[in-house]
């Protein structure tokens, strides 16, 4: 049976500009239009096909938000490296009950390995010093303390400096948020939003659904609470899977959920728009809180921003966390929420945890984002971290044995690659390790403890043979663990 063609779906198909890259993206896929190869400018093909202008840009942002082409500054615009293509990706297959999260037996002997001689570090997800604009932020931040020098005197409120959050409500207009400067809690960074978020919806004991696999500092923070963890499947391309959170939140035992949308850490999935939907009014209809980890929003290799599921949301059930940390300044640690219906609970919580954020560096960054430097910075710092990731999936797919799998993301800087089930990633950490290459094995993203054949590589620094020659040689070591008798690749579980 044919699936039906939604009217949108058929007015965009008959679309001239459509058509236009329809064209293009077959020529691309037939090896007419070879990768790196440059196209005819936007000039050039209106006047070849006596078409207009318009229509030929609305092409290429088609065949840009497909990952097909990328555009240079002052050069035009490029076919772009398309990787071989891949084992199909599994939907995740957790355990199906909730279960207490203790991260220490794994979590700490990984964590002891960042002060030990680390000569190619793909374990932590800090991106390169020089990836950002440290000297910009040092002089803003000299310029408000000597214009302004009673911000070090000064506590700041608890909600946080106002012109920096009207800077975060103005920019959300973007994406379609609605909501105000007086809406926007300023925190030490992501980290803490999520945690006073936590506190706000939960009490020890209660079980929060979590994406599997999952971020560990969020594991972290679910133990400290003494909170139960329940795994949801998640597939790496298209994030958790909506029917199974549906059965999950039916009896409800399932206190709030705590999830990432937007280029997840680890796997790299992002949400679709309707699925984002169909989430947000499941869980308001069954008054379960979505506590939404947007740190990776930002980070998108090519097209537009993909929306928040806080887009989605009409009645204030959905709290959406994010931070400058990733993107601009880790050293800053300036994150914020928008918490909706919980938002004076919040601001109670932050004065008691920590009061307030240190005002001069709300207000360095906020001068930052005064004269769009931000957007320039971001713009720059995507196409990097983009030809990171097209570097280590390169290299990946080359040295790697031929039965891993591996999810390309669409955003973000972090790869999730499933080895064959023999291999024990704690056993390749270990023998990475004696020659100075990180990685974080996989078990560290499950509270069941899951994921023993899978590892994280962090792709935060600019692509050099050094990364190339780290790669093939975890390739080797992944080698050299597999047993002789052929061993059988599993679903990721």
């Amino acid at each position: 049976m044919a699936t039906p063609v939604s009217p949108a779906s058929k007015r965009k198909a008959d679309t001239l500009y459509f058509q236009l890259a329809e064209e293009m993206a077959q020529a691309i896929a037939a090896g007419v239009l070879k990768t790196g190869e440059r196209l005819p400018s936007i000039r050039r093909l209106s006047a070849q096909r006596q078409i207009s202008l318009s229509t030929v840009m609305e092409a290429y942002r088609e065949l840009e938000a497909r990952g097909l082409i990328e555009a240079r500054p002052q050069s035009g615009f490029y076919v772009r490296t398309l990787h071989a293509a891949l084992s199909a990706p599994a939907l995740t297959q957790p355990p199906a009950e909730p279960r207490e999260v203790v991260t220490a037996p794994v979590l700490w002997p990984y964590q002891v390995n960042e002060s030990q001689s680390i000569r190619v570090d793909f374990g932590l997800a800090i991106l390169s010093p020089e990836l950002y604009p440290t000297q910009q932020l040092q002089r803003l931040l000299a310029q408000t303390t000597r214009y302004q020098p009673r911000t070090l005197a000064d506590y700041g409120k608890p909600a946080g400096d106002i012109e920096l959050r009207r800077h975060i409500a103005r920019r959300s207009l973007a994406w379609g948020g609605q909501f105000e400067a007086d809406d926007v809690l300023i925190t030490h960074g992501c980290l803490e939003a999520i945690n006073l978020c936590l506190r706000a919806v939960t009490e020890p004991g209660d079980v929060v659904a979590i994406e599997s696999p999952a971020y560990f500092g969020l594991l972290q923070i679910l133990e400290s609470f003494k909170l139960k963890a329940l795994e949801i499947p998640t597939h790496p391309q298209t994030g958790i899977s909506i029917e199974a959170l549906e059965l999950a939140t039916r009896d409800g035992r399932v206190k709030a959920c705590l999830l990432i949308p937007n280029f997840s850490n680890p796997l790299g999935s992002v949400m679709p728009d309707e699925n984002k939907k169909r989430l947000v009014e499941m869980l308001s209809i069954r008054n379960i809180p979505l506590i939404e980890d947007d740190l990776y929003g930002e980070f998108f290799h090519h097209g537009s921003r993909p929306r928040p599921a806080k887009a989605f949301d009409r009645d204030g059930n959905v709290m959406l966390c994010s931070s400058f940390t990733k993107a601009l300044a880790p050293g800053m640690r300036v994150g914020w929420v928008v918490a909706g219906r919980w938002r004076r609970e919040l601001e109670k919580l932050k004065f008691i945890n920590t009061y307030s954020t240190p005002l001069a560096l709300q207000q360095t960054i906020s001068r930052f984002l005064e004269n769009g430097g931000y957007d320039h910075h971001l713009r720059r710092l995507r196409r990097a971290v983009a030809e990171q990731v097209d570097g280590a999936v390169s290299a990946i797919r080359r040295y790697f044995p031929k039965d891993a799998r591996l999810n390309v993301p669409q955003g973000g800087y972090v790869l999730w690659v499933e080895l064959p089930e023999c291999v024990d990633t704690r056993e390749l950490l270990r023998l990475s390790l004696a020659e100075g290459i990180n990685f974080a094995p996989g078990e560290l993203f499950s509270p069941s403890h899951s994921y023993r054949n899978c590892l994280r590589i962090c792709c935060v620094e600019p692509w050099t043979t050094r990364h190339e020659r780290a790669i093939q040689r975890l390739g080797e070591l992944c080698q050299g663990l597999i047993h002789p008798v052929p061993c059988n690749m599993v679903v990721v579980q």
